[in-house]
């Protein structure tokens, strides 16, 4: 496959054009996944500040009784969205739930632990460890096997 890009100057978003002979299932796939993906910057605070920060610097959103907050390597801030909003928000080829209260960085994830038990701890970038609940236990390892395969 030969990947081209061109800058455009006062372009917005990005616009994919894609040329092809045929149009076969590897390409059906490819337009799926485009459309999928979401490059949304997410709105967060800093006491007072309000930035918008983009969606590869984090590590995991989680709610913490006081609302959600996103991690990224090196600070925590306040997201002014709920969890269910992000997760519609998020790049789904990036992040995955793994409880009802938490949304990880799969990009960002360097070891998973399964134990005897059926538990898994997944270990992010920096040392973060994150435990996946029951209810997402299947989905997740579903997740992780599409990603070898696409990987392989």
């Amino acid at each position: 496959m030969e990947v081209e890009i061109r800058m455009e100057e006062g372009r917005k978003e990005p616009k994919v054009i894609i040329l092809t002979g045929e149009e076969t299932e590897e390409v059906r796939r490819l337009v799926e996944q485009l459309q999928e993906l979401r490059l949304d910057p997410v709105p967060v605070r800093r006491q007072e500040e309000r930035l918008l920060l983009p969606q590869e610097a984090f590590l995991r959103f989680y709610t913490d009784g006081k609302g959600v907050s996103a991690q990224t390597d090196t600070e925590t801030f306040a997201v002014p969205l709920r969890l269910y909003e992000l997760e519609e928000r998020l790049d789904k080829s990036r992040f995955a739930r793994i409880s009802n209260g938490e949304i990880i960085n799969l990009n960002k994830v360097t070891a998973v632990d399964l134990s005897l038990s059926g538990t898994i701890r997944m270990t992010l970038e920096g040392g973060v460890y994150v435990y996946v609940s029951r209810r997402y236990v299947k989905k997740i390892k579903e997740t992780l096997k599409a990603g070898r395969r696409r990987n392989q």
